[in-house]
């Protein structure tokens, strides 16, 4: 899985899930729930729709607030993490319905945002 962070990864919310299975992504949400196992963790984007990320090994920290997580899609239409980052909200929080609304511009306009080679052609 370490080619995940090799990779160009694009950022997507929960509805551009089923458009990436197989493939290197960014998703940031905010944390619902951790199943008791400690490898599923529930994560809601921007619009409130929910994504699971599944992790190799149990958490060994606490986490909560909003998470970016790098790794790839699943058959399933969840997220194989590789790594993931927990940000600091202790000073601001991050809006993510702004950060939504960045992804749909993002998305459309693909010219301005390439994520296809890693270098702008």
């Amino acid at each position: 899985m370490g080619d995940v962070h090799e990779a160009p990864r694009p950022r997507i919310a929960t509805g551009q899930l089923a458009q990436h299975i197989g493939q290197p992504v960014c998703f940031v949400g905010r944390v619902e729930k951790i199943h008791p196992s400690g490898k599923l963790v529930v994560l809601a984007d921007g619009l409130g729709k929910h994504t699971t990320v599944e992790l190799s090994e149990p958490l060994d920290e606490e986490i909560s607030g909003v998470i970016e997580v790098v790794g790839r899609v699943t058959n399933q239409a969840t997220i194989m993490c590789a790594s993931y980052v927990q940000f600091r909200e202790d000073k601001s929080s991050f809006d993510l319905e702004l950060y939504n609304e960045a992804l749909k511009i993002i998305h459309e306009f693909p010219e301005y945002f390439p994520f296809g080679t890693g270098r702008n052609t």
